[in-house]
C-alpha cells in the first residue's frame, strides 16, 4: 500500500463532500466548488454573475411592491443557494414571506453588502 505524501493529504480528504454548510463564511467555498467542479474560472464567472444580480436585486427592493419584492426575492434565494451564499439565500426567504417587512429587508441589503466584501476579499 502507497502511502500518501503530507502535501497531498490535504487534498485527497478535503471533507467538504459529506460536511453540511457552511454559515461561518458569507459564501461556502465548499459548496461553490463542488457546483462548478472545481473549475476556478467558472468559479470566478458564477461569482460576478451573482454580484451584478444582487446590486440589482438590492437597488430594486426598496422602491418595489410586495407582489415585485416577493419574485425578486425569490430569484435571489434561488441564485444564493447556487453558489453557497446561504446567509443571503435565507434572508432572501424572509423577503418572500413578509415582503413588507423592513427589518427583513435591510437584513438582506446588509448581507449582500458582506458577500460582496467577502468576494472582493477573495478575489484579489
Amino acid at each position: 500500500m502507497a502511502s500518501m505524501s503530507v502535501e497531498n493529504m490535504a487534498f485527497a480528504m478535503p471533507g467538504g463532500e459529506t460536511c453540511g454548510h457552511s454559515r461561518a463564511r458569507p459564501v461556502d467555498l465548499a459548496h461553490l466548488s463542488r457546483q462548478t467542479m472545481g473549475d476556478r474560472d467558472l468559479e470566478r464567472e458564477v461569482l460576478s454573475l451573482f454580484l451584478h444580480q444582487a446590486q440589482v436585486v438590492g437597488d430594486r427592493m426598496e422602491g418595489a411592491t410586495p407582489q415585485e419584492r416577493v419574485l425578486l426575492a425569490h430569484g435571489l434565494k434561488g441564485s444564493a443557494r447556487g453558489i453557497g451564499a446561504f446567509r443571503v439565500a435565507d434572508i432572501a426567504g424572509m423577503v418572500e414571506c413578509e415582503p413588507a417587512s423592513g427589518s427583513n429587508l435591510r437584513s438582506l441589503a446588509e448581507a449582500i453588502v458582506d458577500v460582496r466584501d467577502f468576494i472582493s476579499a477573495i478575489s484579489r
